[in-house]
């Protein structure tokens, strides 16, 4: 029965000009793809099968990846249910030139393995903690998916809806999923609508601020709803609430089966982007004021979810130094 170490799986990447924006950096959305791409790996040569992602837990990048850095993934496997895998990805940049390294980020995500028709597939093998480190690891795992579980049975319907009006600053976009989107069959690979999710925050930022953006943080992304090949994916942003230089962004995703019009709850994400000056430094943005009954809801919401970021950079900056 292989151990967790036994399921590690290393991706690197060189940090090109198309990776990039303006000032540079690593674009976020690119990163959270490959992030998604090294679990996905991890998962898959584990479970012998394609799997799915079914959510992708907080997300916050401690300080900029650079043009020219390279950057390691460290992904692997760290508890398996009966066709769930619970996959830890920790990601560090290193200068080429003196080989420096630094913690960039790191996630956890829940993947689901399926068959050939797309249903969940009980895992055939599973994971046997090797040390005292492993095994608090496991039972890490474990918790955070028994509360994933919780949350989503306590879910209520649309609680988590980004409203279509009386909400000034937003944006609408829609495009076909096409077959390059896809990873395996019919199903988009989810690394491409992360990267999709920022971007379309980082345009209702853009256009907000009237500046350079980075992304600061993802919180935890639910699945609901594939999105599949020749669908419509729908995306509307709303802006949710504006810090002295920092704006938090809510997307919702939607699939639309063209030929019957049906619709269906993809995801909705909750990023947090940074306005830039010319220096390259946090620069304050244009004061904003909650008017509609709708942006008061979503601002007290985003009031509550900034406090747990708090906390969350807090304890990844204590542990950046630990290696595994």
């Amino acid at each position: 029965m292989p151990s967790i170490a036994d399921t590690r799986f290393q991706m690197v990447q060189f940090v090109f000009p198309e990776h990039t924006n303006q000032r540079g950096n690593l674009y976020g959305g690119r990163m959270m793809s490959w992030i998604a791409t090294a679990g996905t790996l991890a998962a898959s040569r584990f479970a012998r099968r394609t799997v799915v992602l079914g959510a992708m837990d907080d997300l916050d990048f401690l300080a900029p990846i650079r043009l020219g850095e390279i950057v390691t993934m460290d992904a692997q496997v760290e508890f398996v249910g009966r066709s769930s895998l619970e996959v830890g990805v920790d990601v560090h940049a290193e200068s080429p030139r003196d080989g420096r390294r630094r913690r960039a980020t790191s996630s956890h995500l829940a993947f689901i393995a399926l068959d050939e028709e797309a249903c969940p597939w009980p895992v055939a093998q599973t994971i046997a903690p090797g040390s005292e480190a492993e095994e608090a690891l496991w039972t890490e795992a474990a918790a955070r998916r028994a509360a994933r579980l919780a949350r989503l049975r306590a879910r209520r319907d649309g609680a988590d809806v980004i409203p279509n009006a009386r909400v000034r600053h937003g944006v609408t976009l829609s495009r076909l999923v096409r077959p390059e989107d896809a990873l395996s069959g019919t199903l988009m690979f989810a690394g491409k609508l992360l990267e999709m999710l920022d971007e379309v925050a980082a345009i209702t930022a853009v256009r907000y601020c009237r500046g350079a953006t980075v992304t600061a943080s993802l919180d935890t992304v639910y699945f609901y709803h594939p999105l599949r090949v020749g669908q419509i994916a729908d995306f509307r942003t709303a802006l949710t609430h504006v810090a002295r230089s920092s704006m938090e962004i809510g997307v919702r995703v939607e699939s639309e089966e063209p030929r019957t019009g049906a619709r269906s709850h993809t995801c909705t994400a909750f990023l947090t982007m940074v306005h830039l000056g010319d220096d390259g430094r946090p620069s304050p943005v244009p004061a904003f004021t909650p008017e509609s009954r709708d942006e008061r809801r979503l601002w007290e919401e985003a009031e509550r979810r900034i406090e747990g970021r708090r906390r969350r950079v807090a304890a990844l900056r204590d542990a950046s130094t630990t290696e595994w």
